[in-house]
């Protein structure tokens, strides 16, 4: 039969100076997940309802979109969110790395339950 080794005392210590951090990382990523799940769906549904109303309204033509001008109005704002976004996500994923690594677990976990 063989025997494990017990692991190091000096690994046991770090992993308990880090277990605050994971753990209240993880349930804030949880619940920030949960929490962007939903006000996401109501977002989105007012987002689709704002789309339709302006769509019957011109179909009347009650009123008149130039959808070409806020496409040119919101693309500076997206490739600058998609510029600045990848930098951002970085330097917040490896700032406080057990904190941010727990949190991203929970929030994905968070955005997948079923609540």
């Amino acid at each position: 039969m063989a025997s494990t080794a017990p692991a190091p005392a000096g690994f046991a210590d770090a992993l308990k100076s880090l277990l605050p951090d994971l753990s209240v990382g993880a349930l804030l990523g949880f619940a920030t997940g949960v929490a962007l799940k939903h006000i996401g769906r109501w977002a989105l549904v007012g987002l689709g309802v704002l789309v339709i109303t302006l769509q019957v309204l011109a179909y009347f033509d009650l009123v008149s979109v130039n959808w070409l001008r806020v496409q040119a109005l919101a693309g500076p704002w997206l490739a600058q969110g998609r510029e600045n976004g990848g930098a951002w996500l970085t330097r917040l994923l490896t700032a406080n790395l057990p904190f941010a690594g727990a949190f991203t677990a929970g929030l994905l976990l968070g955005l997948r339950a079923r609540v």
